[in-house]
């Protein structure tokens, strides 16, 4: 069965634009180094009635969004073949430098196991 990895960030919406333009470069590296889907969402119904929300757990300040995104793999073994190959990319390096569009140390992250997939 597949791996994900599994992201919610916090993004300035003055940002987005660039947000967008670093994920669809990170997405083209994922991709290279055989990643089976990266998907990056934007926020659209944040505030349902009907269970806690993005917003209030990421303490979301005045003029941010959240973007959902996810890494799949086809299992964990994968995933990690590929994330190390990933770290190691002087084109990935170059990303972490500089001003990031969004606050690395706001960004939820996390590993998961799919148990049911349809």
């Amino acid at each position: 069965m597949s791996y994900v990895d599994g992201f919610v960030v916090p993004v300035p919406k003055k940002n987005v634009a660039a947000y967008r333009q670093l994920a669809r470069k990170a997405g083209v590296i994922w991709k290279e180094y055989g990643a089976v889907t990266y998907m990056e969402c934007a926020g659209d119904d944040l505030n349902p009635k009907m269970a806690a929300t993005f917003p209030k757990a990421l303490k979301l300040k005045k003029g941010e969004t959240v973007f959902f995104s996810w890494i799949e793999y086809r299992n964990k073994a994968h995933r990690n073949r590929v994330n190390k190959a990933i770290m190691k990319d002087p084109r990935i390096a170059k990303m972490m430098t500089g001003k990031a569009p969004f606050d690395y140390t706001r960004m939820l992250y996390g590993g998961f196991k799919p148990i049911v997939a349809m």
